[in-house]
């Protein structure tokens, strides 16, 4: 889920045990021989190779042959391994990644609207493949976040030389595609254009890059190879204009090749020959239309029409009848056809056989062109952040190891983005391990209470990218891992209900979350009864509070949980600010120390424009329950004629149902079976 793979390549058991279930992608099957462990292929592919555990090297020995599958060749551009721990970056489990919205929206998959979305400036390709990566793998070392802060920090306050160096990525092509055709021997003549282009332009973002001071700019300065001698390579050898294919010639620069050069000269002289021997056929044969042409099958000839066929000489020899025209051949237009076409063919030749000999120059040099790759790709992503932080008024985070997350005048990154016609309201959030490690969250639907929740968790996660943050200031003590548990959502196809998939991911958390975690509950419990749901909601954060000690914000309709803060220490009463003129109510989206015991449910409704009279129904029955019951209005007439199940259609549905065996209908089907069953009914 970390990657959002598009093909997942395994083999039955792992199929059938449902590794690649929720994946929308391409599945690739081979059988257990394609994984076989293979040491002396791995140690082939790769220069340095880490230790790897049995696992790992059946499932390299599987990629590897893989690659070579599909490619038809070895891969050798493929050439380094790197083996990473998931304790070495801040895990985000799938439902998480999907509630916070960091790479693409729930609702249509898009771009706009997530995370991803507001902090990308990138300019490169490159760039914003590496600042997908940060995002779905935030650190968790506070060295290397800082490392990127600093660097951050640097660009935001000199807006100047960011731009001069977003202008200079702009021109740089995506090397690392380039590389892999190069590599593929698949490489056009306008890739090793796009590559030239890309390399001219290093030099300067080198100079750009040595007035940074930061320690992370400072180090990918010094481990900056602007490819001085592989840029001198493709400047004097390909054109500038190269044509797409090598077939259409022209690829190589004059001046690279004297062989080539004479091989072009004869070439272009011959055509101009035949050019000029129209002008001298026409004067000698006195046929004004007379022209000479050229076609893959007969070669150059000469062209004329029936209407001027007397005129032709007796040294013509016909090749070709026309519906209106005659075509023919000379033995001198035929001698010089061989000499112009043979240069041609060993023209091209000769350019194939130098642009292979350039591609070979570059694939030495790869493991150069990756490390340049590299930098260029974290300068984007640095100047990327650097932009948004100047532009949006993002502050730099402080980051620790504690446990402590303060933030003042917090904002959500997207929420403030797609807002046109309100301002958005910050809010204060502070948790510690100690005396605020849960804040119950109360307050009506629709005042903002979700959208607080994410937007903590939200800037937990651009600080420990190493992003600026929206907030006025902010003290984030390093998280190892985020949960979510946000909204509601049914799952037919898998056969779970809303309540079911809530539990299954609250399991999850409480089984994963520890003292270091960021913990986000969204009302727990609602897809059940009352009862239910509140006896599950408060063991729940009685759990969290006493036995996991998770950083936790816990968001609930079940007043009664306020009580929790008067018996478990740690644990604090917030509510969502709201202002009330009679029936009418004004959400104030401001998060305010204390519980409330007043959803504002029916205004809710009122607002969402549920007719009146139900919304004054609901207040008067809102009224009986509180003042110890409800009066029931009278019962209707009893109907004048009544089924008896027993009698006709109805008995042979009651039949047909004690015959179902339940336990083998999909949901769907089950649904399908009870629209066949009550259609019956009613004929």
């Amino acid at each position: 889920m970390r990657y959002f793979p598009s093909e997942i390549v395994l083999n039955k058991p792992a199929k059938e045990s449902g590794v690649a279930g929720g994946f929308d992608v391409s599945i690739s099957e081979y059988d257990e021989n394609y994984f076989k462990a293979d040491d002396a292929k791995i140690s082939a592919q790769f220069k340095a190779c880490p230790s790897l555990s049995g696992e790992q090297k059946c499932a390299v020995s599987g990629l590897i042959k893989y690659l070579e599958h599909t490619q038809k060749s070895r891969v050798s551009y493929v050439d380094t391994l790197t083996v990473y721990g998931a304790k070495e970056y801040m895990d985000i489990d799938s439902a998480t990644r999907r509630n916070l919205e960091i790479t693409e929206t729930m609702r249509d998959k898009a771009r706009r609207g997530s995370l991803l979305g507001v902090l990308d400036r990138t300019k490169t390709s490159m760039g914003a493949r590496k600042l997908k990566q940060w995002l779905e793998k935030p650190l968790i070392n506070p060295i290397e976040i800082n490392k990127r802060l600093y660097s951050v920090e640097e660009l935001s306050k000199n807006i100047m030389l960011c731009d001069e160096m977003r202008e200079l990525l702009s021109g740089i092509y995506d090397m690392s595609r380039i590389m892999s055709r190069i590599s593929l021997n698949s490489a056009s003549p306008r890739d090793m254009v796009a590559l030239k282009a890309s390399l001219l332009k290093l030099p300067e973002l080198n100079y750009q890059l040595s007035k940074a001071t930061s320690p992370l700019l400072s180090e990918l300065n010094k481990n900056f190879d602007i490819m001085s001698d592989i840029a001198e390579l493709l400047d004097s050898a390909i054109s500038d204009d190269a044509p797409i294919s090598l077939k259409d010639g022209y690829v190589i620069k004059g001046g690279y090749n004297n062989e080539l050069d004479e091989l072009r000269l004869l070439t272009k002289n011959g055509k101009e020959w035949i050019l000029s021997a129209e002008a001298d056929e026409r004067e000698r044969t006195g046929i004004k239309t007379l022209k000479i042409g050229y076609n893959k099958i007969f070669g150059y000839y000469i062209e004329v029409t029936k209407l001027n066929s007397e005129m032709v000489p007796d040294y013509y020899i016909r090749k070709q009848t026309l519906v209106n025209a005659e075509r023919y051949i000379t033995p001198q237009l035929k001698e010089m056809e061989n000499k112009v076409l043979s240069a041609s063919e060993q023209f091209i030749a000769l350019e194939s056989q130098l642009f292979e000999e350039i591609r070979a120059k570059v694939v030495a040099e790869m493991d150069r062109l990756k490390a340049v790759c590299e930098v260029i790709a974290t300068v984007d992503c640095i100047c990327s952040l650097s932009q948004v932080a100047f532009k949006n008024g993002y502050v730099m985070p402080e980051i620790t190891a504690g446990g402590e997350l303060i933030i003042k005048d917090g904002r959500h990154p997207v929420v403030e983005k797609m807002l046109k016609s309100s301002i958005f309201v910050p809010n204060d959030t502070e948790l510690d391990k100690a005396e605020n490690r849960e804040l119950i969250i109360t307050g009506p639907n629709m005042a903002g209470k979700s959208t607080y929740m994410r937007q903590v968790a939200l800037i937990t996660l651009m600080a420990q990218v190493g992003s600026f943050v929206p907030a006025r200031y902010a003290k984030i003590g390093v998280v190892d891992k985020i949960f979510t548990r946000v909204g509601a959502s049914d799952d037919i196809a898998q056969g779970q209900s809303t309540f079911m998939l809530e539990m299954v991911e609250v399991a999850n958390i409480l089984k994963n979350a520890t003292a270091d975690s960021l913990v986000i509950l969204d009302e727990i419990g609602r897809g059940t009864s009352t009862y239910d749901g509140l006896s599950i909601a408060w063991a729940v954060s009685e759990y969290m509070a006493n036995k996991i000690g998770a950083k936790t914000l816990f968001a609930t309709h079940y007043h009664e949980l306020t009580q929790l803060e008067d018996s478990i220490p740690g644990v604090k009463n917030y509510s969502v600010a709201v202002k009330k003129h009679g029936d009418d109510i004004t959400f104030l989206r401001k998060i305010v120390r204390g519980g409330t015991d007043d959803s504002f449910g029916i205004e809710v409704s009122a607002l969402a424009g549920v007719p009146k009279q139900v919304v004054t129904r609901a207040k008067e029955i809102l009224k009986q329950i509180e003042a110890g019951g409800v009066e029931m209005p009278e019962k209707a007439e009893k109907p004048t004629a009544q089924i008896d199940i027993f009698d006709g259609v109805a008995s042979e549905i009651f039949e047909e149902l004690k015959r179902m065996d339940v336990t083998t209908y999909t949901p769907i089907e089950a649904l399908n079976k009870l629209y066949e069953l009550a259609n019956r009914a009613k004929e």
